[in-house]
C-alpha cells in the first residue's frame, strides 16, 4: 500500500488548505499555550493561527518546566499581557479597549486545551494566576462541531483568536482568518474519511 504523507504544514494529507492560508500582518501577538494531549489532535484549530499569523508563536505548558521565553516575553516592560480565560474579575472583551495600555504591545495567551485541561494549566501555574484575565463575550455561537461533548458558548483556539482580532478592530484579518477556518471546516470530515473533499465517501483516497 502506497504511503500518503501529511502536508508540514496544515497536517491534512487529501485536502491541503495551504492555498486558502492567509498572509496577515497584525499588530498584536498571540500565544498559544499547549496542553501536551492536544499536540497531534488534527482536530485541533491553533495551527490556523500558527499558519496565518506570523506573530503567533507556540509554546509546550509542563507543570514542573514553566516555558522561560514565554515567562520572559510576559515580563517586558513594552508588553501588556492578557491571559484568555474566565475569573472572578476579568475584563470583558466589550471593556478592553477603555482598559488596555495604549503604550504596550498587546499580548494574548490562548490555552489550547479541553475546558478541563485548561482549568488544571492555570490552577498549576501560578505565573498564569496572576496575569490579567480578558473573557470574551462572542456575538455568534461557535461553529466548531469536530468533538463531542462541547460545551454550550465555549469557542475552539481559531474562534477565540477571530474574537480577538475583531475586539481590537482588525476586522480585515479577523475576515480573512474567518474564511480560513471555514475551509478548513468544510473539508474536515473527507479529510477525517480519507478521500477527497466533494468525492464520494467510498472513492479512492487521493494519491
Amino acid at each position: 500500500m502506497a504511503v500518503t504523507n501529511s502536508c508540514s504544514a496544515c497536517g491534512f494529507v487529501h485536502n491541503c488548505i495551504c492555498d486558502h492560508q492567509p498572509h496577515l500582518d497584525s499588530n498584536i501577538e498571540f500565544a498559544l499555550l499547549y496542553h501536551e494531549n492536544e499536540l497531534d489532535k488534527l482536530t485541533n484549530t491553533g495551527k490556523l493561527l500558527l499558519n496565518g499569523l506570523p506573530k503567533t508563536k507556540s509554546y509546550l505548558w509542563q507543570r514542573k518546566v514553566p516555558p522561560e521565553d514565554l515567562i520572559n516575553h510576559i515580563n517586558q516592560e513594552d508588553t501588556e499581557t492578557w491571559l484568555l480565560f474566565p475569573s472572578d474579575s476579568p475584563t470583558l472583551s466589550s471593556e478592553y479597549l477603555e482598559c488596555k495600555d495604549p503604550n504596550k504591545k498587546q499580548l494574548f495567551i490562548l490555552l489550547d486545551s479541553t475546558w478541563q485541561e485548561a482549568k488544571k494549566m492555570v490552577n498549576k501555574s501560578p505565573w498564569l494566576k496572576a496575569l490579567p484575565c480578558l473573557e470574551l463575550t462572542p456575538t455568534e455561537a461557535s461553529r466548531y462541531h469536530l468533538r463531542r461533548n462541547q460545551s454550550q458558548g465555549n469557542l475552539c483556539t481559531c474562534e477565540a483568536g477571530i474574537e480577538v482580532l475583531e475586539m481590537t478592530k482588525e476586522l480585515r484579518n479577523a475576515q480573512a482568518l474567518s474564511d480560513y477556518y471555514d475551509h478548513f471546516l468544510t473539508v474536515f470530515q473527507a479529510e477525517r474519511s480519507g478521500h477527497t473533499y466533494g468525492s464520494s465517501a467510498l472513492g479512492a483516497p487521493k494519491k
